[in-house]
Formats: structure tokens, sequence, C-alpha cells
């Protein structure tokens, strides 16, 4: 893609951005939805921007905390919003559309804040090419008339990288990091306990074995453990499989296996065609 191209892409963005006038930002420190704060932040001026954040056992809190990091070095108003899907059956009983049932529970409060505040909209960072992944939380995002403005003006994940590169945003090279529950395969129910055992090996793995991406998929006491291919080795070595082993095992798995495969992100969709 020419740098003409991506430009003009990132001009629509700020064209919407000023026709809507004033946003409360769906804010999960992450790297899209870093990247439309800090344009709608550019583009309309703090007094029309809020970033809203959802605090919930899905998101890790080691997340949490960097959006509130990053809300306060932008220099945003930073709202955050209790959210309530574990009092949803439909959302704990983690169907194939968890996601709608746990964005709907943002969503909600959101719809509210923002009529409140007399906000003119909610928008959110998704992207072009989510657009074309199984993602159950657009659609919530359409029934709660949330814009998508990133996705709106054709940006897709690699332009919002660069173009956060060029904006100086510490999210520029982050890795993605959807919700906890997002681990846990559909059909098993989720709770609270579950997401603070995944919290806490992936954690470990990030800060004692120096893996820069990971997923620990929960399967009742089974850890399946995804990471990029070239630190398999490095886990498998004896002496890093038992560490790994005792401290999962003290976070309250029985077993620990090293998916060979290596790290795919939203791999267990791969079971839902089957």
């Amino acid at each position: 893609m020419s740098d003409a191209t991506l430009d003009e892409k990132y001009e629509k963005l700020k064209r919407i951005l000023r026709e809507l006038g004033s946003v409360a930002v769906a804010f999960s420190a992450g790297v899209d939805s870093t990247f439309v704060l800090k344009v709608a932040l550019d583009t309309l001026g703090a007094e029309n921007v809020v970033a809203v954040t959802g605090r919930s056992d899905s998101l890790a809190r080691s997340e949490f905390e960097q959006a509130r990091e990053i809300a306060d070095a932008v220099g945003v108003e930073h709202v955050v919003l209790e959210t309530a899907e574990f009092e949803n059956p439909d959302y704990t009983k983690n169907p194939a559309d968890r996601c709608y049932h746990c964005k709907s529970a943002l969503y909600a409060p959101l719809e509210r804040f923002i009529a409140e505040r007399g906000i003119n909209a909610a928008i959110s960072g998704t992207n072009a090419e989510d657009l074309g992944d199984f993602r159950p939380g657009i659609q919530a995002g359409k029934d709660y008339k949330v814009r998508s403005p990133v996705a709106e003006a054709g940006l897709t994940k690699k332009d919002i990288r660069e173009l956060s590169r060029r904006l100086g945003l510490p999210t520029h090279d982050k890795p993605a990091s959807p919700c906890l529950a997002s681990r846990v395969p559909y059909g098993e129910p989720i709770t609270p306990e579950k997401l603070r055992m995944i919290e806490a090996a992936e954690g470990f793995l990030r800060e004692e074995m120096d893996v820069s991406e990971c997923r620990v998929r929960h399967h009742g006491n089974l850890a399946r453990v995804e990471v990029p291919e070239v630190f398999i080795a490095t886990l498998a070595e004896p002496a890093n499989a038992a560490r790994i082993d005792r401290h999962f095992r003290a976070l309250g798995y029985m077993y620990v296996s090293l998916d060979l495969r290596g790290f795919r992100s939203g791999s267990l969709n791969e079971a839902i065609g089957k």
C-alpha cells in the first residue's frame, strides 16, 4: 500500500470524527482503541472526547492499569463503568456468541452514559479486518449504535500499527490481548476464578519466562500453552518445563501441555465448525 492511500484513509477517519463532533471511546488500551482515542483527541480536542473503560473480571488487571496510564499520558478524561456480565447466564454459559453478551454488558451502560453527558456518539476501535472475522461483539456494537470510524475509513490492523508508530504511541507494536474469557472453550462455564488462574499463568510466562506473546487455554484442570514457535524449544527444556509445571500446579492446574502448533490467535474458534 502506498503512503498516499494510507494518508487518504487517515484523512477519511478524521473527517468521520469531525462529523461526529463529540465521542466516548470504548477504551481497552489495545492497539486499535488507543489509536482511535489519540486521533479523536487530536481532531476534536480533549473537551469533546472521553475514554470509557469497563471494569470487569474479563479484562486483565494489567490491561486495566495500562488504560489508566495511557489515558493520563494523552490527557483525556477517563471514565470507568462497572459491567455486570457475570449476572447474565447467556454470558457465563459461554456459548459461541459469548462476546456479544460481554460487549453488551459494556455498551448498555455506555449508551446511558453518553445520553446523560450529551455526547454525540460512542465509538470503538474495530478495524476493517475485524469485519470479516467471527466477532459477535461487532453485532452488539451495531445493536447499541456504537460507531466504528476506523473500519468505516477502511483502516486495517497493519495501517493502525504504522499510523500509531508515526504518532509515537507506545501501543504501535503491542501484541493483541483479547479478553481473558477467550481462553475458555465454548460451552465450558466462565467464572472469575478461572479467569484469575489464566491471568496469573500468562503473567508468569511473560514475566518469568520472557515470552512476548502467549495464551493459556483453560481446559478444565489442563492448561494448554500456546506460544510463538520460536519459544517452544526453550519452554520445553527440562528446567523450564519443571518451573512452569510447578507454578501452574500451584495455581490449581493438574496438567500442563505445550501446544506444538504454536500460538494462534482465536484458536478456540477452530472448534466452532466441528
